[in-house]
C-alpha cells in the first residue's frame, strides 16, 4: 500500500502520520524509541519506518512474522487486519504490537528459541538462501583503511574460503534461520514466555550457522563463558563444534565480521583499531582464540 500526502521534507514524523492516516491509526503523541525510525503509538502499537528501498526487505520481515504466528511461534507479532507494510516517500511502515515486559535471554534460551525455528518446515512463500560469500570483493574494494597488501591477502583468503565452501561437509537439512546476531533477539517475557524478535534477516540455511555464531561468541570473542555455552548446547541437543564444518563456517563468519569492521573504519575513524586488530586475528597474526579485544562495533 502506497501513500504519498502528508510528507514534508522526508521527516520522520511526517512519514509517520501519512501512513497512519492510510491505515486509520492514530498518531497522536506518538514518542521515538531510541531512534527517529521506531514510535510507539496508542493501544500497544509500535511502528517501524524502514530506510528508502527497503520495501522489499521490509516485506519479507512481515511474511516472516505472519508465517511464525501460522505456526504457533511465539515472535514479535503484527497489528491484524491492516495491509502492511505501507511505503510513504520510498519508506516501508510496519506496525506491530508492543512486546510485553521482558528482559534479554540467556545463552540457554537461545537455544530454545533457535531450535524452535530450525525445526520448522521451509515456508510457502520465497525466502532468500545464503549465500555467506556474495559480494565480498565490493566489500574488500571498499575498504579504504587498508594498504593494497592487505587488500590481496583478502581476497586470496576470499577465494581460499569459496573453495572450501564448494566442497563443504553435509550438515543437516537447510532451514529458516536467523542469520545474524542472536544476542537480542530472543528475549523472555516476565512471565517466563520465550519471544523471537528481529527476524528482518532470516534466510533460508543451514542451521549450524546460527549455532556457530554462539560458538564464536564464546571461544573467539569470549563474551559468554564455557558454562554459558554448554548450556546452550544442552538447550539446543548439539554441539557445533563437534561437525566436521564447524572450522569452515567460523572462519567466514570471522572473516566477515573482519570486513564489517574495515566498512566501519571507512566512514569513522574511531573503528581503525578495531578493524586493524580484527584483520590481525584472521590473518593469523596475533595467536590463538579467544581473541582480547575482539569486540562488536556499536
Amino acid at each position: 500500500m502506497t501513500g504519498t500526502a502528508g510528507v514534508a521534507e522526508n521527516g520522520m514524523p511526517s512519514i509517520l502520520r501519512a501512513a497512519c492516516v492510510s491505515v486509520g491509526i492514530d498518531a497522536g503523541g506518538a514518542e521515538p524509541i531510541g531512534s527517529q525510525t521506531v514510535y510507539r503509538l496508542h493501544d500497544g502499537i509500535v511502528a517501524r519506518i524502514g530506510g528508502r528501498g527497503e520495501k522489499l526487505a521490509v516485506g519479507r520481515e512481515v511474511a516472516v512474522a505472519r508465517w511464525l504466528e501460522t505456526c504457533g511461534v511465539p515472535a514479535a507479532r503484527l497489528v491484524p487486519d491492516i495491509p502492511q507494510p505501507v511505503v510513504v516517500d520510498r519508506r516501508a511502515v510496519t506496525f506491530w504490537q508492543d512486546l510485553p515486559p521482558h528482559h534479554p535471554g540467556t545463552p540457554a534460551d537461545v537455544a530454545k528459541g533457535l531450535g524452535q525455528l530450525h525445526r520448522l518446515p521451509l515456508p510457502g512463500f520465497e525466502l532468500r538462501r545464503m549465500m555467506p560469500l556474495a559480494r565480498l570483493e565490493e566489500e574488500i574494494a571498499a575498504a579504504q583503511t587498508v594498504t593494497e597488501q592487505d587488500r590481496r591477502w583478502l581476497r586470496a583468503h576470499l577465494e581460499e574460503l569459496r573453495g572450501r565452501w564448494k566442497t563443504r561437509p553435509a550438515g543437516v537439512p537447510w532451514s529458516v534461520i536467523q542469520g545474524a546476531d542472536w544476542a537480542e533477539n530472543v528475549v523472555v517475557g516476565d512471565d517466563g514466555d520465550l519471544i523471537l524478535v528481529g527476524l528482518g534477516e532470516a534466510v533460508v540455511g543451514p542451521p549450524e550457522w546460527d549455532l556457530v555464531h554462539v560458538a564464536i561468541e564464546c571461544w573467539t570473542a569470549a563474551a559468554i563463558t564455557a558454562t554459558e555455552y554448554a548450556d546452550f548446547c544442552a538447550g539446543y541437543g548439539r554441539d557445533v563444534m563437534r561437525w566436521d564444518g564447524f572450522y569452515l563456517l567460523r572462519d567466514i563468519q570471522e572473516f566477515r565480521m573482519a570486513l564489517q569492521s574495515l566498512r566501519g573504519a571507512t566512514v569513522n575513524p574511531a573503528y581503525q583499531g578495531q578493524a586493524l586488530r580484527r584483520l590481525a586475528y584472521v590473518r593469523g597474526d596475533k595467536g590463538m582464540r579467544p581473541w582480547p579485544g575482539w569486540a562488536e562495533l556499536d
